[in-house]
């Protein structure tokens, strides 16, 4: 039944990212644009006073944008059967979990610069043989790396995500009942451990290495290593929201005929001795059809 479970969800999920392309293609598209129009703010003189107002301006607008495409996508990919908030309210709320996320990575950034001094304490306080041996100071340092960087792009992410798509979609009124079925279900963090590792980490590595060649070829090297690790985060980050919309609607949306995407029992009726039988179509000929003919 497991293996049926995860089928019918698989085909959900591809449902819910045909039926949302336009949300699913304004990710790729539109999050492009806030980047470039967020590089463009930094450039912004100001000399003149239209200047500074637009230095002021233009950080409300890319806000405004990412509230509502984000918003959008995460309420398209829903499709709950449950009354919703308005779209403007839903979208408000989201802005509350980026701030959330955004106080969780200012701590993780506090944590990030003590890793060195963390690291001398523990080295120190191990063993003398253990300490050369195991607990060294590089070792010590980059196991701590790591653990910041699990709680940055994997813990944080798949503790925010959830609760952020439901209150997109009914606002302060969240269904803590699937929420906690989501993020206790080993489905959703084997899909975030994925993400991160796809769109975060892999495309690290795009910029390892010595720059070598003319500076024409540099130029396309980096252009292409920079488009490569934007669609591979867009990518995840789609697949993430549209995994997640799975799992916190996945009792909503139950088959009721056989063209449904779902697997599901055919009824069964109580025989005459309590148990259970199916009921067969009676014949179209012969005299049990409706009498002699």
């Amino acid at each position: 039944m497991s293996e049926f479970a995860s089928v019918s969800m698989l085909h959900d999920l591809l449902r819910r990212l045909r039926t949302n392309s336009g949300w699913v293609a304004a990710q790729f598209w539109a999050t492009l644009l806030i980047v470039l129009a967020a590089a463009a703010w930094t450039r912004v003189p100001e000399k003149h006073w239209w200047q500074v107002g637009l230095t002021l301006l233009l950080p409300l607008l890319i806000l405004a944008a990412v509230l509502v495409l984000e918003a959008g996508t995460m309420r398209g990919f829903l499709q709950s059967d449950e009354r919703s908030v308005r779209f403007a309210w839903g979208a408000l709320t989201l802005f509350v979990w980026i701030a959330v996320v955004w106080l969780a990575w200012w701590v993780l950034d506090w944590c990030d610069d003590q890793i060195p001094q963390w690291a001398s304490y523990l080295n120190s306080r191990a063993p003398a043989h253990v300490r050369a041996r195991y607990f060294t100071y590089e070792h010590i340092s980059h196991w701590l790396t790591i653990l910041e960087w699990i709680f940055r792009w994997i813990v944080v992410p798949a503790k925010a995500i959830p609760l952020a798509m439901a209150s997109t979609q009914w606002g302060g009124g969240l269904p803590w009942r699937k929420l906690l079925r989501t993020l206790l279900n080993w489905r959703w963090w084997i899909a975030a451990v994925i993400a991160a590792l796809v769109g975060v980490l892999l495309p690290s590595y795009f910029f390892n290495g010595e720059p070598h060649g003319s500076v024409t070829h540099q130029v396309w090297a980096v252009s292409l290593k920079l488009a490569g690790a934007y669609l591979l985060a867009i990518v995840s980050w789609v697949l993430l929201l549209a995994w997640a919309a799975v799992l916190l609607t996945r009792d909503e949306h139950k088959p009721q005929s056989t063209d449904d995407d779902g697997l599901f029992f055919a009824p069964t009726a109580a025989g005459p001795r309590k148990e259970n039988s199916i009921k067969l179509p009676l014949p179209e000929s012969g005299d049990d059809a409706g009498g002699n003919i």
